[in-house]
């Protein structure tokens, strides 16, 4: 039994019931509130805490880079071609990240990148407050920011299962989720609240100092050294290609992959959204119909993070992923037949509820079902999958939007969804049936 319900069960009732009553009130909350239990680990807390100061951080210099770069050039190209020479070091640098995670103390590795991370925030704000104007030196502070991102993400992902129980990982993964996922939401509607009012430069030391906190947080962690023998101490291309057939040998981890490919590639419609707003739903105003259709999906994440008791302690994880994936491929075609702009809101919230369902027990399959010394490898991929899959079904839907329709290619795209995991799940049962 859980000792805290233990707790709450024998002290004194707070709105005039019996302790019983109370505590059985208390038990009801936590069966669909989030399941908060990690919090009480402090190793766990302190990096959890960290997170929700960079996640909202994050998103302000993710905002004030393409808009300093279109301030620039006039040119939304460049802007594009600028998220490419992001694109392109995070994914190097995060399959190596992998596999240095794998060889050295996580928690020194932490303490680098973040310490990286902040100080290329540091020359963003140097460069924007000396009005250098170089959007060569943008782009090349940005490569090098992402290429440090790439190394950090692999390392904090695969430390939490070095401090939780393998059976909170569910809940770990939901408290992260959704710290994640309310940065999205409220570091750019802060980033366009204070741009008007500081400017960019301001912007930039923002996150630099919020920064400072991760790294004071990252300080006090435990020491995360590998568990293997020194001399299995390597990380070089020999070990990422070790980790790719560590996956293809282990069917649960590579069908994780797959179901997030399937679920990102064709079902993530945000490139049609300008299209959606302008054509079918301009009725409602092509502005508000664009920035609902670009909310909708975190907000939806949130909401399912913020009720995720009522599945986190699920321990059928393989079922969870594949109910997840298809409720998304079902509430994605529910917006490409819906006229109704609030309708299809609700079927994007509905999908982001879906997603934050499908993080968690992914990310925890990959925390649980790989060996510690794989784990860091394992977190590289998924960082790769995460970040590619959405910029792959851009290209993908933005053709067929062009081909068939914008609602047509959404429509289509959520059915396959649904269509490819169900096949997947029948012809390999390993998903079906791995459970903790």
């Amino acid at each position: 039994m859980d000792t805290s319900e233990s707790t709450d069960s024998s002290s004194p009732a707070r709105d005039g019931g019996t302790p019983g009553q109370a505590g059985q009130a208390r038990r009801g909350w936590r069966r669909w509130a989030m399941d908060t239990r990690p919090l009480r680990i402090p190793a766990y807390r302190r990096l959890w805490s960290s997170t929700i100061v960079t996640a909202v951080g994050s998103q302000l210099t993710a905002v004030a880079v393409p808009k300093q770069i279109y301030d620039i050039t006039g040119s939304s190209a460049w802007v594009g071609y600028a998220s490419l020479a992001g694109l392109v070091p995070m994914v190097v640098f995060a399959l190596w990240g992998g596999a240095v995670a794998d060889t050295v103390d996580r928690r020194k590795l932490l303490l680098v990148t973040n310490c990286g991370i902040a100080v290329t925030s540091l020359l963003f704000w140097a460069q924007a407050l000396t009005g250098l104007d170089s959007v060569v030196v943008l782009m090349v502070l940005l490569a090098a920011q992402q290429a440090f991102f790439g190394l950090n993400s692999p390392a904090r992902n695969a430390s939490i299962a070095r401090l939780v129980p393998e059976e909170e990982l569910p809940a770990a993964n939901a408290l992260s989720s959704t710290v994640m996922q309310t940065g999205l939401v409220a570091g750019p509607l802060l980033a366009g609240a204070l741009i008007p009012v500081i400017g960019l430069p301001e912007l930039y030391l923002i996150d630099a100092v919020a920064l400072c906190a991760t790294v004071w947080a990252v300080w006090r962690l435990p020491a995360l050294p590998p568990l293997s023998a020194p001399a299995e101490r390597r990380a070089g291309v020999r070990e990422i290609a070790a980790g790719f057939r560590y996956i293809s040998g282990h069917k649960v981890l590579l069908l994780s992959f797959l179901a997030d490919i399937i679920a990102m590639v064709f079902g993530m419609p945000r490139a049609l959204f300008p299209q959606l707003a302008a054509e079918t739903y301009a009725p409602y105003g092509e502005g508000l119909a664009l920035g609902l259709l670009f909310a909708a999906i975190p907000l939806g994440a949130v909401a399912g993070g913020l009720f995720s008791g009522t599945f986190s302690r699920a321990r059928r994880h393989g079922w969870m992923v594949i109910g997840a994936v298809t409720a998304w491929g079902l509430a994605v075609a529910g917006v490409g037949v819906s006229r109704n702009l609030w309708v299809a809101v609700v079927f994007l919230a509905v999908a982001g509820v879906a997603d934050m369902v499908s993080m968690v027990f992914r990310g925890a399959i990959l925390l649980s079902a790989a060996t510690d010394e794989m784990r860091g490898r394992m977190q590289g991929v998924f960082t790769v999958v995460v970040a590619g899959g959405p910029r792959l079904a851009d290209v993908l839907h933005g053709t067929a939007g062009s081909l068939f329709g914008p609602r047509a290619a959404v429509a289509g795209g959520g059915l396959l969804v649904v269509v490819l995991m169900l096949a997947l799940a029948a012809a390999v049962p390993a998903l079906r049936r791995y459970r903790i």
